[in-house]
């Protein structure tokens, strides 16, 4: 196991050098000129220049890809060209809002979807499963703004009940993370429900039943337990994919996140925060996806990883 992670390990090293090449050449050919931005449309032309030679914008892109090769490797991601500031503890105090929402939204998809999903398939064809099947395709089928809107009209400009924006207090955290939830839960709970009925249509789970084992220990010990591993999958792909893909959402309730902070980053061009950006929460996700193999070990003890 330890070899294992060790070479997942390396793999990372080398994942994370191509996500950093990628994200340099996209923001590089997208159009806009950063110091063209930070002056203004009426800033003089040679002060323009001026300011591209102080920022390193007018090297060959090998040349910059370097010089910002060297900096990653000593831990420095650069300096935000429109905040005057270095770009990982800009990014870093962002982060903290950013994993809340995010582990909020997994907690409420993943707590509702899984119990839904096993009942679900247990009870088949039953108006309960309309109701489940239903919902999950609703949660799939509505736009994160337009979800996240609907909530804003209902429960604070009607009923007044909950927070519309912003990030303070337990309640303000309610509305982003339903909404961010939803296609978690419907996903999750899709995914349950279809392994569960080919589970327990197997021989072993007949076997478990004859032998006078509990439904509840056929449901969860036997069934769900041999289907887990693409949910797990899934499941963790999905984390990866809340932290990167909470920009709608941070933006539809002002969430001072990671997202919105990207938001700012890409209109005004600051290459070094989206870089950063990029970087941190392409390291997550890798990361993520390391644990979720290494808990598969866990889950069917016929995994070896050698």
């Amino acid at each position: 196991m330890s070899r294992y992670v060790a070479r997942r390990l390396l793999h990372t090293v080398f994942v994370l050098l191509a996500v950093s090449v990628v994200i340099f050449l996209l923001l590089r050919v997208t159009p806009g000129d950063p110091a063209q931005m930070l002056l203004g449309d009426t800033a003089d032309r040679q002060l323009i220049e001026a300011v591209r030679r102080d920022l390193g914008l007018d090297q060959p892109l090998p040349v910059q890809y370097v010089i910002f090769l060297g900096g990653l490797l000593r831990g420095d991601l650069g300096m935000s060209i429109a905040q005057k500031t270095p770009t990982l503890p800009l990014v870093m105090s962002r982060a903290p809002a950013t994993l809340q929402l995010a582990l909020a939204a997994f907690l409420i998809g993943t707590l509702v979807a899984v119990p839904v999903g096993i009942i679900s398939a247990y009870w088949r064809e039953s108006p309960l499963d309309y109701v489940a099947s239903f919902v999950a395709l609703l949660g799939q089928s509505m736009p994160v703004y337009w979800s996240g809107a609907m909530l804003v009209l209902i429960f604070s400009v009607n009923l007044q009940m909950l927070p519309s924006s912003g990030r303070g207090t337990a309640a303000h955290l309610v509305l982003p993370a339903v909404t961010l939830g939803a296609y978690v839960m419907a996903l999750t709970m899709r995914l349950v429900r279809s392994g569960m009925l080919d589970t327990l249509g197997e021989d072993y789970i007949r076997t478990a039943r004859a032998k006078g084992v509990s439904e509840r220990q056929v449901l969860v010990a036997h069934a769900f337990r041999n289907m887990a591993i693409p949910v797990v999958t899934v499941m963790g792909l999905q984390l990866g994919g809340l932290l990167g893909g909470a920009v709608v959402t941070e933006t539809v309730f002002a969430w001072p996140g990671l997202g919105s902070l990207a938001t700012e980053a890409i209109t005004t061009r600051d290459y070094p925060l989206v870089q950063a950006i990029v970087l941190v929460i392409s390291s997550i996700f890798v990361f993520l996806n390391l644990g979720v193999d290494v808990l598969y070990a866990f889950l069917d003890p016929r995994i070896r990883y050698e």
